[in-house]
Formats: structure tokens, sequence, C-alpha cells
């Protein structure tokens, strides 16, 4: 077991979130050629969903997905999504792990879950990881996670199925609608939120762009959602919970909210896997993403706004889940997410006024 496991469960030993003898008898009956007995571990870095790495008796790995053991919101936490989702876009060409299996009955675990494949590689989350990697292996990174998101942006949602997955006109309009009522439902003893969030939100709400088309838009694209393989090429896109169908922007958007640079004064969860050299700034990035995606990216800095102010409706809701003691998953800094949140609140209000 390594640094990225933060529990493991046999016979003999429990781990949250994994009904051992149900998971056991649904996996051996489910999963072609999956040999019981089963060792799970929880790999850390999930702040929501929870993702296992499950290895059989014949030392074959695979991926069980799950959604938090408490404090599920409405609308969140989809496995049957997530499953559809990956089903889709992989006869299309886009990296994600190949999935095997999915479980809607919650007699077996509690809650719905899904398994995939295991897919191997390096994930860039801090800046030890990236340390850990070649310079140029960092900088090959950056063309294959803006080449990547472009080819996803590129997938024709009729053709592979997902024509009426979601509503594709309105995008940022729902996207509002929908993490302000996550943030404000996320409450702590009665208690709402930072009010700058309620405040930004008004000012994104008043300055929507124009939406380019509708595609898929996986809605957390960020460096440590993918796998790389050894030269640097993006391998598997993970954690697909909110994806949906809407305004490509968006995940360009939130990919420079998370991206750090080494002048940076603070970076999006206090960590800047991306501050090394070899890494491209975000100024790079959206020039590649321009050139490989034919878009107009002149306001692109609304969207990183929105990306700002939608982690921190993210972060409330995951804050309230760790003070509310459902904390399965990586805990690590959480304790910190209740002053994040307005901080996050307050870059993305001084960003949308400037706009």
């Amino acid at each position: 077991m390594d640094d990225a496991t933060s529990a493991a469960q046999s016979a003999d030993h429990a781990v949250e979130g994994i009904d051992l003898g149900p998971v056991t008898t649904w996996l051996t009956k489910e999963i072609p050629g999956a040999t019981a007995p089963f060792t799970f571990e929880l790999i850390a870095g999930g702040r929501s969903n929870l993702t296992y790495r499950v290895t059989d008796a014949t030392g074959q790995a695979f991926a069980l997905r799950r959604p938090p053991v408490s404090h599920v919101l409405a609308t969140a936490h989809d496995m049957a999504r997530e499953h559809t989702i990956i089903s889709a876009v992989a006869p299309a060409g886009v990296p994600v792990p190949t999935p095997l299996g999915l479980c809607t009955d919650i007699e077996v675990n509690g809650a719905p879950f899904y398994v995939m494949e295991f897919v191997e590689g390096h994930i860039l989350r801090d800046e030890a990881a990236s340390a850990q990697v070649s310079e140029a292996v960092r900088a090959h990174a950056c063309d294959s996670l803006i080449d990547t998101l472009a080819q996803l942006h590129d997938v024709d949602v009729d053709a592979v199925g997902l024509g009426e997955f979601a509503r594709k006109e309105g995008y940022i309009a729902r996207q509002l609608k929908r993490w302000h009522g996550q943030f404000t439902q996320s409450t702590l003893d009665g208690q709402p939120g930072p009010a700058v969030i309620d405040r930004t939100h008004e000012l994104l709400a008043a300055k929507i762009p124009e939406q380019q088309g509708a595609t898929i838009v996986h809605g957390d694209y960020r460096l440590d959602n993918t796998v790389l393989d050894d030269a640097g090429n993006v391998v598997a896109i993970l954690d697909w919970e909110i994806c949906t169908l809407g305004d490509p922007l968006a995940d360009l958007g939130l990919l420079l909210t998370y991206w750090a640079e080494p002048d940076d004064e603070m970076s999006a969860l206090g960590v800047a896997p991306t501050a090394l050299p070899g890494f491209a700034t975000r100024a790079q990035l959206v020039e590649r993403y321009a050139a490989a995606s034919g878009r107009d990216v002149s306001q692109v800095a609304y969207y990183q706004a929105f990306g700002l102010w939608k982690l921190a409706c993210i972060l409330q809701g995951v804050y309230v889940r760790y003070a509310g003691g459902a904390a399965a998953g990586d805990r690590s800094g959480v304790e910190q997410f209740a002053t994040g949140v307005e901080r996050l609140g307050d870059y993305a209000l001084s960003q949308v006024e400037s706009l």
C-alpha cells in the first residue's frame, strides 16, 4: 500500500463505504473474471464520490465508485450518470477507464456503485507528484491535457447517444441555479455560507456570455482528474460525477481556476502541482485550446470567475459534510475549507466585477 491509499479491507479488515459480503457476491457474479476474495483500498484525493481500488485473488485491479457515506445532496453523486457518460464516450476515443458494471440495487452496498477498469499511471495531485516526472513530461502533459479537452468537446453528442442526456442550451444559467441551490442547502447548524457567494451569483447571472454550441462538459476537468502515462499523455479522464451538456468554455475556465503559476499569491485548493518548471502558463493553455478547438476564447475571464465561484460552492458542501461527520475519503486540509469558501468567493467577486 502506498501514500495514495487511506484504508484497506479484506475479510478481517473493514473499510467505510464497502459492505464486504454483498459486494463480493456482486463482483463475482457481474464482473467477468473477477475472483474472490477481494481487497478494497480507499484511494485518497476524492472530496466527494469515493473511489476504491479493488484487487482480486489473481491480482487483477478494478476501480469501484460510490457516493459519499452520508449527507448526499439531491441530484448529486449519481452513479448511473457517470457510468452512462464513460460508456458513451469510450467508443468515440475519449480516454476513459473501461466501464465494467453498474449496481443500482442499494441492498448490495447501501448506495448505487459502478466498477470500471483501474488505469495505472501518474496522477499529479501536488508539487511532490509533479516533481516525480521530468520537465519535458510536464510540458507534454500540458499539450495532451488541452488536446484531450478539445477532443472531448468535439464529440458529437447525438452520435454517441447523449443527445437527450441533458438540456443543451442555457448552460451557465442552469449551473448558476444548480450550484447556488446546493450552496444554500449546505448549511452547518442552520447557518448559511458566506454572503459573498450570493453577491457573486447575482453578478455572474447578469453577465452570461453567449453560449458557443453544446458539447459534453466534464464539469471538473483539471490535471489531477486525469491519469498520465510515462510520456505525459492523458490515458484516462476521471471523476465524471457532474458531467452534463452545455458550454465547453466552462471546462476551460475551471481548468484555469485550478492552474497555478509560480508567482501566484494563491492557488484554488492550497496545492500547486503546475507551478514547477515545464508547465505552461494559463495564457498558453488558452492559446492552445483556441487553436485546437477553433472557438472564440475572448471571454474566458468570465468562465474563470464562474469556475472560482462554483468551486467555492462545492467546497461549502464538502466542508459541511466533513463537519457533519461524513469524512470518508481525503480528510487532509478540509478543516480549512470554511475560510477557503469565503476567500474563493472574494476572488471570484473581484474578477467578475472587473469584466
